[in-house]
């Protein structure tokens, strides 16, 4: 996980510079182009069958993965890195605020909400988080950006949940990933229609190689770490990747954060580190999470 959230960091940094040449769909789609040849080469090695007896599990993954990249890539091109990167790295805070609405919903018969105060408070201090990195360094032109990089947050929170179904369902890694590229570059295909797409001149075009390596090491890597079985470990150590992009925007890009921006990263670290141990100990097996 540790390698994963490197890897990605490092592509969100070709990203902001591919994202001066070339739309969000573009990027998501040539990033896809590159996965599927990528995996399919991979998989053909390995002798791995990219039949599946889960289909529309892998529909589904790809979905709200696909969406929560195109939203993740946006923010990208428009906030500062750490901040798109952490809004990105919310899915832990947004799972918990999934389990508190079930357990609203179920009251008095599996997830007592009296239970759910810890929980709850982790939520609330996410979302003061959020606050804080977002009030002092977003630009009048930069709302929307931070709207969307929040509803990558969200949709990368039910990615994950799948990722961990799929491996619970037997599902390995590269077949994962494979058909998780094949959606993105049918859905960066579909948007690229409306959208326009960019032409291919200049050194800006070498940008879109690292891309899609980065993605498909990382995606790899991410979906291996979940598939160990050690939930817990591997959602917190996903945390390291908003270090390693807000020390990219310091010396790449020289982003400068006040104090309360760097204090507001460190709340949503420490609230989604406290909401996933929370939700490991008291509620592992939730109605809400597997239906998410």
């Amino acid at each position: 996980m540790l390698l994963a959230s490197f890897l990605f960091a490092s592509m969100g940094v070709c990203i902001k510079f591919a994202s001066a040449h070339f739309n969000s769909f573009e990027i998501v789609c040539y990033r896809g182009i590159f996965g599927v040849v990528f995996l399919y080469a991979m998989t053909r090695v390995r002798g791995v069958s990219l039949r599946t007896q889960v289909p529309m599990m892998h529909v589904w993954r790809s979905v709200v993965g696909t969406i929560s990249l195109a939203a993740w890539f946006y923010a990208i091109a428009i906030l500062p890195l750490g901040t798109a990167m952490t809004l990105n790295y919310m899915s832990s805070i947004w799972i918990a605020t999934f389990l508190l609405g079930g357990a609203l919903l179920m009251q008095g018969r599996n997830l007592p909400v009296r239970r759910q105060g810890p929980l709850f408070a982790t939520v609330l201090a996410g979302f003061a988080g959020v606050a804080l990195v977002l009030r002092p360094s977003l630009a009048p032109d930069q709302v929307v950006g931070a709207l969307v990089g929040l509803a990558s947050g969200v949709t990368s929170a039910l990615a994950y949940l799948q990722v961990s179904a799929l491996s619970r369902a037997g599902e390995p890694e590269s077949r994962t990933v494979f058909y998780f590229s094949v959606g993105a570059v049918l859905v960066g295909a579909g948007g690229m229609v409306f959208a326009g797409a960019s032409p291919w001149n200049g050194a800006h075009v070498l940008w879109l190689l690292p891309i899609g390596l980065l993605a498909v090491l990382g995606q790899l890597c991410m979906t291996r770490a979940y598939a160990s079985g050690a939930t817990l470990v591997v959602a917190n150590l996903q945390y390291s990747g908003i270090v390693f992009a807000a020390l990219y925007g310091l010396v790449v890009f020289g982003d400068r954060l006040p104090w309360v921006g760097w204090a507001g990263m460190a709340l949503i670290i420490v609230s989604g580190i406290a909401a996933t141990v929370l939700r490991e100990r008291e509620v592992p097996d939730s109605p809400a999470e597997e239906h998410a």
